[in-house]
């Protein structure tokens, strides 16, 4: 089993086992149903795990490909600052989409909706 697949089933793991509590049957005993809330709870916690999870790598990945191109042609060096700002920019904007996405799937008035 490669590195990377050992970090992503570790982190699927942590995801499972914070949504844990959300699957939980109510305090009146009766068969656990999966409300839209929750549901809500669930799903904006993944989009936001998974997003950090795979933004955190790519700018690792972009990190280390700069420092090496650095390394073999200093007098690039400028320019692939440059390059490298201008990416990890780009990459963190993503995450941080992610992050509006997540708040508006936990924001959203669910009691106004029938049914929940």
């Amino acid at each position: 089993m490669s590195k990377t697949m050992k970090s992503f089933g570790l982190a699927l793991f942590f995801v499972a086992l914070a949504g844990a509590p959300l699957l939980a049957q109510n305090a009146a005993g009766s068969a656990a149903k999966l409300s839209l809330f929750k549901l809500s709870l669930i799903l904006g916690a993944a989009v936001i795990t998974l997003a950090v999870f795979i933004g955190a790598f790519c700018q690792a990945k972009a990190i280390s490909a700069a420092c090496e191109g650095i390394s073999r042609n200093p007098l690039g060096g400028p320019h692939i600052r440059f390059l490298l700002i201008f990416g990890l920019v780009l990459i963190e904007t993503l995450v941080i989409y992610a992050l509006l996405i997540t708040i508006i799937i936990l924001m959203v008035q669910w009691n106004k909706y029938p049914g929940v």
